[in-house]
């Protein structure tokens, strides 16, 4: 059975435009070729990855996040009470009015007693800032090594300048050093994000995040297979060109440096869309798209390989709605530039003075208008003999 599905999953037809196959990308005369097996390599580096993160993150991003005034606040503990856990674990974290009239009598506590003891439960399952810092902080890292490393075994490559020369002498390509070391880390990296996603912090896009980090796996992977690397190079230059500057912006952000935040994520916001709205469109996608079909007929990896740039494309364009509406609250009513994805912690402060405002609407429906804590008394009625 599984013979047959692999043996049906690697026909040429598949995966080779018609005249071509696998026996065109066999090693000969000196010259080597991608080859599908090489991708094991990825795995043993998203481990080394994962390995050189907690280091890093120990050694240079903790101190890093000391040196730049990252601080703590000091979240109050939710008190031990078996009930209400098991309806926050086991129901929701957000119970409704009806369901905190029905745990104020399996516990004995009041409303506002139930509804703090959720509140601080709720910030305890929220990451620390610390460690949102040191996550943004390893990217930062990666990505801007990766952007100066692609950009270096680019520059001197003639499809960076003219497009149409990466389908030249498609797809018998061989396949460069510089090529395979690039590819090999970014996939090893992405593969690592996908490892570590249950412990990384969990924002309002996450399922837009997995989606993008399997489409990416599988598009460095399928273009690897059939040496579309030269394609899969300049895709992966243009995501990695913007993506430090917002890891950055974050990591200022986490420090309370507003101005350094606010305007790094503006220039992020400008690089965003030119690179992922501008040229991966109308100038990658269009050459793999229209370029190709007047060299050979269309095939299945023709397809899908647009199809996965498609995908990452819709979800360049639900990223730059989100950024530009962050960017315009900035430069319209200069307000802080704040992660909308990110879960912001709820302080008992706030929404005690909620409950005492509360409260003294009751009170004044109930007895009238109070002055100082004292009922007002209207003293201009006429009294009935």
């Amino acid at each position: 059975m599984l013979s047959v599905l692999s043996e049906w999953f690697w026909q040429e037809r598949l995966w080779f435009p018609k005249g071509l196959g696998w026996a065109d990308l066999e090693d000969r005369d000196g010259r080597v070729y991608a080859k599908a097996r090489d991708l094991w390599v990825a795995l043993p580096f998203a481990l080394v990855f994962l390995i050189i993160r907690q280091i890093f993150e120990r050694v240079v991003a903790t101190p890093l996040a000391s040196l730049l005034g990252v601080k703590e606040t000091v979240r109050l503990k939710a008190s031990h009470n078996p009930t209400l856990e098991s309806y926050y674990c086991n129901n929701t974290k957000n119970p409704t009015q009806t369901s905190i009239t029905s745990l104020c009598e399996q516990t004995g506590y009041s409303e506002r007693q139930v509804q703090r003891w959720f509140r601080r439960r709720r910030n305890q399952d929220r990451p620390s800032l610390l460690k949102k810092f040191r996550e943004a902080s390893w990217r930062f890292t990666f990505y801007l090594l990766a952007f100066i490393a692609g950009l270096g075994a680019l520059i001197d490559k003639p499809w960076l300048y003219d497009l149409k020369e990466m389908w030249e002498g498609f797809p018998v390509l061989t396949i460069l050093p510089s090529q395979y070391w690039y590819y090999m880390i970014e996939l090893g990296f992405y593969g690592s994000l996908l490892f570590s996603v249950a412990s990384d912090v969990k924002r309002k896009d996450f399922r837009e995040q997995i989606v993008h980090h399997v489409a990416t796996i599988l598009l460095i992977s399928f273009s690897w297979c059939v040496n579309y690397i030269r394609a899969g190079t300049l895709i992966m230059l243009v995501h990695d060109s913007s993506d430090y500057l917002l890891e950055s912006a974050k990591m200022f952000n986490y420090a309370g440096w507003r101005n350094a935040c606010n305007y790094i994520f503006i220039v992020f916001a400008a690089v965003f869309i030119v690179t992922r709205l501008v040229i991966f469109p109308f100038w990658i996608i269009y050459c793999t798209w229209v370029y190709p079909v007047t060299i050979y007929e269309p095939f299945f990896g023709y397809y899908f390989f647009n199809g996965l740039l498609m995908t990452l494309q819709c979800l360049h364009i639900f990223w730059a709605i989100l950024i530009i509406r962050i960017a315009l609250r900035f430069l319209t009513n200069n307000e802080k530039v704040d992660d909308d994805r990110s879960d912001k912690d709820e302080t008992d402060e706030s929404e005690e003075k909620e409950d005492e405002e509360t409260e003294d609407k009751k009170e004044m429906r109930k007895n009238g208008p109070v002055l100082n804590g004292h009922t007002v008394h209207n003293n201009n009625h006429s009294k009935t003999e």
